[in-house]
């Protein structure tokens, strides 16, 4: 495999390192310096023992992260390898990255693969996992993955003959379905998960929607905190597990009960759920996983819905993040909304998009699946910035020089047609998608009758949009029938 990283060769990279101390690489490499030099410095080799040398280079991948290369090379017996580590910040959520790769292509596996130190490799189709320690951070393909965990299972094979044959003899086979996976003769699903969230796979039809690639961001939980090094109060994660959200309504509620005063129930039950009072409860830290504190209020959005506006800020780190959720029941039918942008006036319509939506814009063939963004609330006009930083945040190897130029072109006009909506050289449509019903955008005028660019459509789910929302298999039987026999009651 070979690195290249900043336009620097591997000679221009052995020349430009001076001998450090190990102390003088680390206050070098802590600098916020982007022109970072090539550092060197002297380390044991551990096939021979004697001293090699070590070579850092910080850099940074454009769209993606800062990261810190390093490469050993031990002149006695000829020793190499090399190493990623990322050098930034650890990402508020992990992320899991989900590949279909086809038999008989094998130029899918050429797929670029970031693979951070924390990150776990599976194939669900072998039952085979390669742990964060086995292949620490390394920059490479899929292909270059297999090949290298074949290389690391063959390690001893002669030794292993000898004592275990019929292990070996197992062992053997693997590898030979392993290589079959890594040559393309063999379909297999490839899973990257990484709890830090610095690992990447390559779409290589970005900008555009990649039909074999899901990415997936996730809330951590307690445990893979602790592993990547957060410190966190056991006995007062379990405590919080345990309370409520809403935990003063929650217990004025259950106190009431208890003793029967019904009108001290209804006065509770009235203050706690008043529109647009803001509750507070205990949560944790999406960065640094210190408590904090979470503020939450419901209230009425005209033409739309009861929403639950919650955010977040945390004294430690100073990490912020607000989110907007559904109230109410779930709607009966989904709903695609279209507006067509011809003004300034259309660019500061607001936007609601839910977790569930998918954004479509035509004109440049565009569409965004559900997830990609998240929950948001924001413009039009904010909506489209959004999906730019989006884009070339997940898409890391948008720049650099081991793109192909033909790749690269294809980024650069795709980006500079995204840039055109905003310039509102043209009109232009944007359609939103949202199965459950969630998603808005405002008229512009007080009757939303009166906006002829403004398109609501109602639609039936289908039978896989409500699997895949989990609607098939929710039984409301029991709660149903409680609440029938209250109101009979």
């Amino acid at each position: 495999m070979v690195l290249r990283c900043a336009g620097r060769s591997a000679k221009q990279m052995e020349d430009a390192a001076p001998i450090l101390d190990v102390r003088s690489v680390v206050e070098a490499i802590s600098t916020d310096e982007d022109n970072a030099p090539v550092y060197q410095v002297e380390s044991l080799c551990m096939r021979c023992h004697e001293n090699g040398t070590t070579r850092f280079l910080l850099t940074f991948i454009p769209h993606f992260r800062k990261i810190l290369l390093s490469a050993f090379e031990c002149p006695h017996c000829n020793e190499r390898n090399n190493e990623v580590q990322f050098a930034g910040e650890i990402q508020p959520r992990g992320s899991r990255y989900r590949v279909e790769f086809p038999s008989g292509d094998q130029k899918m596996l050429n797929r670029q693969v970031v693979k951070s130190e924390t990150a776990t490799i599976k194939i669900p189709q072998l039952d085979f996992e390669i742990p964060p320690e086995a292949q620490r951070g390394s920059l490479s393909t899929v292909e270059g993955i297999l090949l290298r965990a074949c290389e690391e299972l063959q390690v001893l094979q002669y030794e292993r003959k000898k004592v275990d044959h019929q292990t070996a003899e197992a062992i053997d086979q693997f590898i030979l379905t392993l290589k079959a996976c890594a040559t393309g003769k063999s379909s297999f699903t490839f899973i990257l998960d990484d709890p830090a969230g610095n690992s990447f796979i390559e779409n290589p039809f970005a900008p555009s929607l990649d039909p074999s690639l899901i990415i997936e961001f996730y809330e951590r939980t307690h445990e893979q905190d602790a592993s990547l090094g957060y410190a966190f109060d056991p006995t007062q994660s379990s405590e919080a597990s345990v309370e409520p959200h809403g935990s003063v309504g929650a217990l004025a509620g259950r106190r009431a009960i208890a003793q029967g005063n019904s009108p001290e129930f209804a006065e509770a039950l009235f203050h706690y759920t008043a529109p647009e009072e803001v509750m507070t409860f205990p949560s944790t830290c999406g960065a640094c996983a210190v408590s904090c504190e979470t503020r939450m209020f419901l209230t009425k959005i005209p033409y739309f819905q009861e929403v639950i506006v919650m955010a977040s800020t945390c004294d430690a780190c100073g990490y912020r993040n607000s989110e907007l959720k559904p109230g109410g029941a779930i709607p009966a039918k989904g709903k695609k909304i279209s507006v067509l942008v011809k003004d300034t006036n259309d660019l500061c319509r607001d936007v609601i998009k839910s977790d569930t939506a998918s954004v479509i814009i035509p004109e440049i063939d565009l569409e965004l699946t559900s997830g990609m963004l998240g929950g948001i609330v924001t413009t039009v006009e904010g909506l489209i910035t959004k999906i730019s930083e989006a884009l070339e945040r997940v898409h890391g190897f948008t720049f650099g020089d081991s793109l192909e130029d033909g790749r690269k072109n294809k980024w650069l006009d795709f980006r500079a047609r995204l840039s055109k909506l905003l310039n509102l050289e043209e009109p232009w449509t944007l359609i939103m998608d949202d199965a459950l019903a969630n998603s808005f955008i405002a008229p512009s005028c007080d009757d939303i009758k009166d906006d002829h660019q403004l398109t609501i459509e109602e639609y039936e789910r289908s039978w896989e949009q409500n699997e895949e929302l989990g609607l098939n298999d929710m039984d409301t039987s029991a709660a149903d029938a409680a609440y029938n026999s209250v109101d009979r009651a």
